[in-house]
This record gives structure tokens, sequence and C-alpha cells, in this order.
């Protein structure tokens, strides 16, 4: 099963234009100015993510408040400024990017005059974060974001796997 799954990792999208205005990724932008919609279409898939490059910086790169570049506190991808985000998006005609990829307190935060928006799903993150989760709605044509927020429920009164032992049973 870690194979299949692995597999399946491979071949999904490293990043998704939505409406020719909006990208979406997991992680944030690049060491290189000057990258295009059609160079992160043509980035090879199948395949483990590398330590650098186009992949790479999708997957790991972060936002920072300052201008310019700095090496990223996870060893991988980069830091990048709202100068880098702005020229990303003039260069590619788009209105702002969303990427996932870091706690945020509320769930959600707006950054680099609202061109880079970090989403975090998973409220209470390892059960020990207190943040919120949250999601993002748009609605053509302007595809303004709006955002949902929402706490974690308790757990279920559950032992770990209680439900796979069926699952389980059945294969074997």
């Amino acid at each position: 099963m870690a194979e299949l799954f692995t597999e399946v990792f491979n071949w999904l999208p490293l990043a998704h234009c939505i409406n020719g205005k909006v990208l979406v990724m997991h992680g944030g932008l690049f060491s290189q100015d000057n990258v295009t919609l059609d160079d992160i279409r043509n980035t090879p898939r199948n395949r483990q993510p590398p330590e650098e490059g186009i992949m790479c910086e999708l997957l790991w790169s972060d936002p920072q408040a300052w201008n310019g570049r700095a090496p990223s506190k996870r060893g991988v991808g980069i830091q990048f400024g709202p100068d880098v985000t702005a020229r990303f998006l003039q260069h590619n005609q788009l209105d702002y990017v969303v990427r996932s990829h870091e706690v945020k307190p509320e769930g959600y935060e707006v950054a680099h005059d609202g061109k880079c928006i970090t989403v975090f799903s998973a409220p209470n993150y390892c059960d020990t974060m207190g943040n919120k989760g949250a999601f993002i709605t748009t609605r053509a044509p302007g595809l303004k974001p709006e955002f949902v927020t929402y706490k974690a429920v308790p757990h279920p009164n559950v032992k770990p796997m209680a439900y796979a032992s069926s699952l389980f049973s059945s294969i074997w």
C-alpha cells in the first residue's frame, strides 16, 4: 500500500491555476525570477522531489515579510518576500497565490499586500497547536477570496485502529 500511495503522490499536480488568475500550491515561489506557468507545467513528475529547483520550491518555500530571498529554515526551498511575489504575479499575469504548508493561528494569513495567502486546514494541528483550520471559497469573475474558519472538535473515544480491524481481516 505504501508503494501505491507513493506512486499516486508522485503523479499529483505540483500546482493548479484557477481561471488563469490564481496559482495554488503547497509551498511557495522560486529562487529565480522569470519562472513561468509553462515552466511549472513542464517540470518532470513521477519522482521524489529533488533538493532544489521548481518542484522543490513549489513544495517547500515559505513567504517572509521583508523583500528579497533568504535561505529556508527548513533546509530546502527558500523564503521569498513581497517583491518576489509581485514580480512573479506580474510576469505570469496572475492576481495572487494561495499556499498551505504552515500552521497559522487563525487558519489563514494574508501577506504580501494581499497577494500571498496561506491557508491551513488542520485545526489544532498534531493535537498541540491550538490553531483554527480554514478554507477559501472564490466566485468568478473576480475570484475574491472568502475565508471560512473552524475549530477542532474532540476526538471520539475510540481505540486507535478500531475501525480498521474489519478492513484488515477481509484483506487477509
